[in-house]
């Protein structure tokens, strides 16, 4: 076995505190585990590994939405005064953990996972990890952002009205919300428990079925019959436009285009009526189901409030505390009125494999929300807020960007249908591109923000191919030229990083001489887009080389 391979949990831990110190978003975390206790794990998860153990999840990180139990820490649902000390690991954190991977923290979160806005929690509004002016979506707004950023390789949340998808749209992720009952629910501090899921957030698909896969249990229910299948190209739902309602500049659009490529792929397209999903979608709030909110931390909130209610979200304390009142007659009513509009939205579907939807009709600005908490977040969820009141899977998929910002979608599918939705959303992903950078770009130098702001994330770090000289070059800010010269090369630091093929574009038409994109190859023998140099900028530049990278370099000038 390698030296990477016997140290590769810890070097992973060791490259997410340096992104959690370069990148500074304190309001990802509620608690965040001390490096010191997290290394120490990382090495046990090496030695077993090392000694010839399977753990499939070795090496991975992740985090877990902060209404989600974690050994260890206190679980508080956005809310300190209600905090308690779990006796385990959630179920699902436990399959997580027994895999392999390892658990950083706990994330922010809309207070008792009551929103879709990201910004509802004592411990602060949690940024876009793209534009910090935009909101990052809600409930699960720190587990989007922390795997956005690159922190972890993935994240747990919980969706009952779309807090699993709405932030991974937002963010340019991947949000994984299966089948009610696949991942037990078990340790999490309820929202609604009749509807609540654990999710999952990834930066790709793969990764986040990899995840899942580990968490999910045997049906605790019996399974529904499903529609036969008949033989034949995937076949999607899509609304007439109509139907979408008002979308923010440019939503349309690039919505139409996600058809388009699925329609180009073979995918056969049926319209259908999206009338009893958008009915359904006003009842999550505005009937009487929003009074299982109460009943899962109403007599908390109540007692908090006569205290002064210090700690207390006040948009959130009235929305529980709204339910309390509503008549009981009402449920029964609406509960008849969800039948029948579940039954018209079922017989609309028909024999198709999933519906094809925005996961949002726009994209707020965080001043945008605190004008209008109530009405910004009933429109985001427009189109999520049914899918588990009709009791249906999702998957939410990046489909691109609008004026510079992600842009998503989200297939919709009868329960059970979990593998097959997942199966179609890789036609419409977008396959990022990776690019190494070795200077200024660097994870804690100035120009990463450049890389940010194109929602690029940290892939890895590694070394160049021994085939590389370095060189300091005379710029503001200062920055090194990387020219390859073979034989008496050495390897060089680099990290990977993946963005956006337009955002690549992007980059690279802003480059500055004497800096050129071209192939890096890296100590694996893989080749990636990289940056190098115009071999005329290296007459007075300073050969570096025997540093073995910018940051070493820039040390020993410190030093």
């Amino acid at each position: 076995m390698s030296p990477r391979s016997e140290t590769l949990t810890l070097t992973r831990v060791q490259t997410a505190y340096a992104r959690i110190e370069a990148v500074d978003r304190p309001e990802i975390w509620i608690d965040l585990r001390p490096k010191a206790e997290v290394e120490t794990e990382a090495r046990a998860i090496d030695a077993r590994v090392a000694a010839g153990e399977h753990l499939p999840l070795a090496g991975r990180l992740f985090a877990a939405k902060g209404n989600i139990d974690v050994a260890g820490l206190p679980t508080t649902a956005g809310c300190p005064s209600y905090a308690y000390q779990p006796e385990a690991d959630a179920p699902a954190v436990a399959r997580l953990r027994a895999a392999g991977a390892i658990a950083l923290g706990t994330t922010n979160l809309d207070q008792f996972a009551t929103g879709l806005v990201g910004t509802r929690s004592p411990h602060g509004a949690v940024r876009n990890a793209i534009d910090p002016q935009r909101i990052s979506g809600g409930s699960s707004s720190g587990s989007a952002v922390a795997v956005a950023c690159g922190i972890v390789d993935f994240a747990l949340g919980t969706d009952t009205a779309g807090s699993g998808r709405v932030p991974a749209a937002f963010n340019g992720i991947v949000g994984l919300k299966p089948t009610r009952g696949l991942v037990p629910a078990q340790g999490v501090v309820p929202a609604c428990a009749s509807l609540d899921c654990v999710t999952v957030f990834a930066r790709t698909l793969p990764e986040a079925e990899e995840a899942l896969t580990h968490m999910t249990s045997p049906p605790a229910r019996e399974l529904p019959a499903l529609p036969r299948r008949t033989p034949g190209p995937w076949r999607i739902a899509v609304p007439p436009r109509d139907q979408l309602g008002e979308m923010d500049e440019g939503w349309l659009g690039a919505y139409e285009a996600a058809v388009t490529r699925l329609s180009a792929a073979g995918a056969e397209l049926r319209t259908m009526d999206l009338t009893p999903f958008t009915e359904a979608a006003t009842m999550l709030y505005e009937g009487a189901f929003v009074a299982e909110r109460y009943t899962a931390v109403g007599s908390f909130v109540d007692k908090l409030l006569s205290e002064g209610g210090d700690g207390l979200d006040p948009t959130v304390a009235g929305i529980i505390t709204r339910a309390r009142d509503i008549p009981a007659h009402q449920l029964f009513a609406d509960q008849d009125r969800l039948a029948a509009l579940r039954t018209r939205a079922l017989e609309s579907l028909g024999d198709a494999d999933a519906l094809l939807l925005p996961t949002t009709p726009g994209h707020p600005t965080l001043a945008e929300v605190a004008a209008d908490p109530l009405g910004t977040n009933a429109r985001l969820g427009r189109f999520t807020n049914s899918t588990n009141l009709f009791d249906l899977a999702a998957v939410a998929v990046p489909a691109g960007e609008v004026a510079g910002l992600p842009f998503g979608v989200m297939l919709i599918g009868p329960a059970f249908t979990d593998e097959r939705i997942a199966r179609i959303a890789r036609t419409l992903e977008v396959p990022p591109v990776r690019l190494a950078v070795l200077g200024a770009h660097l994870s804690d130098q100035p120009l990463n923000g450049q890389l940010l702001a194109l929602g690029a994330q940290l892939e890895r770090t590694t070394r160049t191919a021994p085939v590389y000289r370095l060189h300091a070059l005379a710029t503001d800010p200062p920055k090194p030229g990387l020219v390859h010269v073979g034989a008496n090369g050495a390897a060089i630091e680099a990290e990977v990083w993946r963005l956006p093929a337009e955002g690549l574009g992007r980059l690279t038409a802003a480059l500055p001489r004497p800096m050129t994109l071209g192939r890096v190859t890296l100590a694996d023998g893989s080749d990636v887009p990289g940056f190098l140099c115009e071999p005329g900028a290296l007459d007075d530049a300073r050969d570096i080389t025997e540093y073995g990278g910018w940051r070493a370099y820039l040390k020993s000038l410190s030093d």
